[in-house]
């Protein structure tokens, strides 16, 4: 019986190490690939340092943080009362915050136009009065990446401050601590792990979104143009092509690298591992 036991042990061990190699094998591959077309292809090196390039990451990286910045200002007060009340109606405000991270994003890039274009509810009004249009310009970058990219923010930071015992803030009521002091100091900090896992969430994912962009946006070169829209673009013209393509793939790869490091290193317990 013991040594039954004993294969049927190994005989398990050895399926889990299998299919956790495929499983890495599947994710190593891709990024072996970049990396062996950029070896053994110059030009992607080249391609690097275009002004094309160039142009679509900082504008990706500019709106995305913007985009997280807003998150975070605008959310976390959400955030914070999703946590804490029990009015009725909160699963369908729960499900509503969360509904763009199941929507398709060009459902919502068509959502923002019909909201915020030159037509739309808000934005033809809006035009109409100042003469403003939101879309085809950054702002309206920016605004794509905040819709599909909040949420990730707002769900982190709401099982974060959903986490924080309750006792420590009565403790501080007590000492005579006001609720902003109390939610700044006693509440963030024990939520801290939860905030940052949120702000890297919602700031990759507005790095890398395409969709709502494309078609709230559109893809100009130089003013909406993103990393994400370059690469789809790279393979419509000849003169990056492929090549161009991998380049850009590339330094989004190291970028977000870069990002889950500095992440790692700032979340509690992770410094010293």
């Amino acid at each position: 019986m013991e040594l039954r036991s004993a294969r049927a042990d190994v005989i398990a061990l050895s399926v889990v190490v299998v299919l956790g190699a495929l499983f890495a094998l599947y994710f190593v591959l891709p990024l072996a690939g970049l990396g062996a077309r950029a070896a053994s292809d110059g030009e992607v090196w080249e391609l690097a340092s275009s002004e094309a390039v160039r142009s679509a990451l900082v504008l990706s990286l500019w709106t995305s943080t913007l985009s997280t910045v807003l998150a975070i200002v605008l959310g976390t007060p959400g955030a914070y009362w999703l946590a804490r009340t029990n009015v009725r109606g909160r699963t369908a405000l729960d499900a509503l915050v969360d509904l763009p991270i199941v929507l398709p994003p060009t459902v919502a890039g068509v959502a923002l136009l019909t909201a915020f274009g030159g037509q739309g509810l808000i934005g033809g009004p809006l035009a109409e009065a100042t003469g403003i249009r939101l879309t085809f310009t950054a702002a309206a970058v920016v605004m794509a990446q905040f819709l599909v990219a909040a949420p990730f923010y707002v769900r982190a930071a709401r099982s974060g401050f959903a986490a924080v015992d309750q006792q420590f803030e009565r403790v501080a009521y007590t000492l005579g601590a006001s609720r902003v002091e109390t939610f700044l100091r006693i509440t963030v900090p024990q939520a801290r792990g939860a905030l940052l896992a949120g702000v890297v969430l919602c700031w990759a994912r507005a790095l890398g979104e395409l969709g709502a962009t494309l078609i709230f946006a559109g893809s100009l070169e130089g003013r909406t143009r993103t990393m994400p829209l370059a690469i789809i673009d790279a393979f419509e013209r000849t003169s990056l092509g492929l090549s161009g393509a991998v380049s850009m793939s590339l330094i989004l790869l190291v970028v977000a690298f870069v990002v889950l490091v500095v992440f790692r290193l700032a979340m509690p317990g992770t410094s010293s591992r």
